[in-house]
């Protein structure tokens, strides 16, 4: 049998870091993204292994590991959501801010409509409706389906009435 390569060894400990995450198994997810990244330090490894400390409340670990991902990878734009999002979980409405700007400039981000979302979230909490409005309608607009935005738009219409 031969040896697999680095890289898909990470891969393969990130998928199953990944399926204990979703099943609620928060320690042995842990566990095996640590591997991962030691085995082949990826930014997404790094990204949702914060991603698991931000489950177990941990967000300060949670935006150490999203810096460690934004140091592999400046590109992936999943960690600049990421910290945006704990951000204003802590209450750290303007720290948030350039992180979620990052996060849509990022060259390789697929879920765009989320840091416009979280920067809707920013606005409507400092009680600037009008830039809130205008960020959930650019998530909508990334992703027309988006509830979460469609159901922001709606209240922030019927408080402006």
């Amino acid at each position: 049998m031969s040896k697999k390569d680095p890289l898909s060894q990470a891969i393969e400990l990130f998928q199953k870091a990944y399926e204990y995450q979703m099943n609620g198994e928060l320690d042995l997810a842990i566990e095996h993204y640590k591997r991962s990244i030691e085995t082949y330090p990826m930014a997404e490894a790094y990204t949702f292994l914060g991603w698991t400390y931000s489950f177990q409340g941990k967000l300060q670990d949670a935006i150490t590991e999203c810096k460690k991902a934004i140091e592999v990878d400046p590109d992936f734009g999943n960690p600049y959501n990421d910290i945006g999002a704990y951000l204003i979980e802590l209450g750290k409405l303007d720290e948030a801010i350039p992180w979620l700007e990052e996060a849509i400039r990022a060259k390789r981000y697929e879920p765009r409509h989320y840091p416009h979302y979280n920067l809707g979230r920013v606005y409507y909490i400092k009680g600037m409706m009008k830039k809130a409005l205008e960020e959930y309608q650019k998530a909508l607009e990334a992703y027309p389906d988006y509830t979460l935005a469609k159901e922001a738009v709606d209240k922030i219409k019927v408080s402006l009435n």
